[in-house]
């Protein structure tokens, strides 16, 4: 697949198909990328609500962190997280880490 030649990308860069962006593997923009660590999280969803990419996925099972017993855990693409920092930025509890892409 080859990506649209400049004069043909609608002015504003608006994405007129949806979900277009699937296609395309867009992790390898970020330098920074974040790391959920899941002592810490609330499940909150606050998260997955921000992420402007839909990269954070509702994971459901049995999980067990620290002795504590959950139905639900957070988990990141990182195929199409471009490490933008506004799921670390909005986590009331500081459960999100960005750490230097390596």
């Amino acid at each position: 697949m080859s990506l649209p030649k400049v004069h043909e990308i609608p002015i504003g860069g608006i994405i007129t198909e949806p979900g277009s962006s699937r296609r395309n593997l867009t992790g390898g923009w970020r330098s920074l990328r974040p790391v959920i660590h899941d002592e810490r999280c609330i499940r909150c969803r606050v998260c997955w609500m921000y992420c402007p990419e839909g990269t954070i996925k509702e994971v459901r099972g049995e999980f067990v962190v620290k002795g504590h017993k959950y139905q639900v855990k957070y988990e990141i693409d990182y195929n199409y997280c471009k490490g933008c920092g506004i799921c670390a930025h909005e986590c009331p509890v500081k459960a999100i880490e960005m750490v230097p892409e390596t």
